[in-house]
């Protein structure tokens, strides 16, 4: 038992932080995304407030515990909102104490909308998987140089495509094309401002330790 713990590559308390924090990241703005606000004339889920961050945090997981671990924890992700979407039905359905009174509105907001729920993780899977392969891209052909410039790469490829599945598989034919594309641009924009207020977050943590495995 010694020596197999021995051979076991300790996960840095930094690389337990921010995977806590991305898959938090990541259930709130699902839950969040079934309400759709109107701001400064711009349409769009209120789940972009918390969302974007979420390339960002995986940029930090890549960068303190390498690609293969960003891998895992955005499947990883994807499987626990597909859980949490399954477990909010599961509890729309039980019957309720009649004193409660309040079985029709938990329905109606936390009773999932598969259409959201489907279109969330397809677009994060997609999305963060070509963020990684972008940034390990950058990191390993381009510079390890500029930490900040291999974010701003990656996020300025995968935000407009994670918005774009997100919006059109959630939305498209549901409500009027010049909604989604207001929800679209909304996105995009948020997103983006988002990520130039993130870019000095990357040099939080260190490093992945070079004798780790990819």
């Amino acid at each position: 038992m010694a020596s197999d713990q021995k051979h076991l590559a300790p996960i840095p308390t930094a690389g337990i932080v921010v995977i806590s924090i991305y898959v938090a990241a990541q259930l709130l703005s699902d839950i969040a995304s079934l309400k759709i606000t109107l701001l400064a004339g711009f349409s769009m889920d209120a789940g972009t407030f918390v969302y974007p961050l979420t390339f960002t945090i995986r940029d930090l997981i890549h960068k303190r515990l390498g690609k293969k671990a960003a891998q895992t924890v955005i499947i990883l992700a994807a499987a626990l909102n597909l859980f949490m979407a399954l477990f909010f039905h599961f509890t729309a359905w039980l019957p309720q104490d009649p004193s409660w009174g309040l079985g029709m509105e938990f329905s109606a907001i936390l009773g999932p909308v598969w259409r959201i729920v489907t279109a969330s993780i397809i677009a994060e899977i997609f999305s963060e998987l070509l963020d990684t392969e972008i940034y390990h891209l950058w990191q390993s052909r381009i510079t390890k140089r500029y930490q900040w410039l291999r974010v701003l790469a990656s996020n300025a490829a995968s935000i407009p495509l994670d918005s774009m599945i997100f919006c059109w598989i959630a939305f498209g034919f549901v409500l009027p094309h010049s909604v989604v594309w207001s929800i679209f641009y909304a996105n995009v924009v948020l997103k983006g401002a988002v990520t130039i207020l993130s870019l000095p977050s990357i040099y939080l943590v260190k490093e992945k330790h070079a004798t780790l495995n990819e």
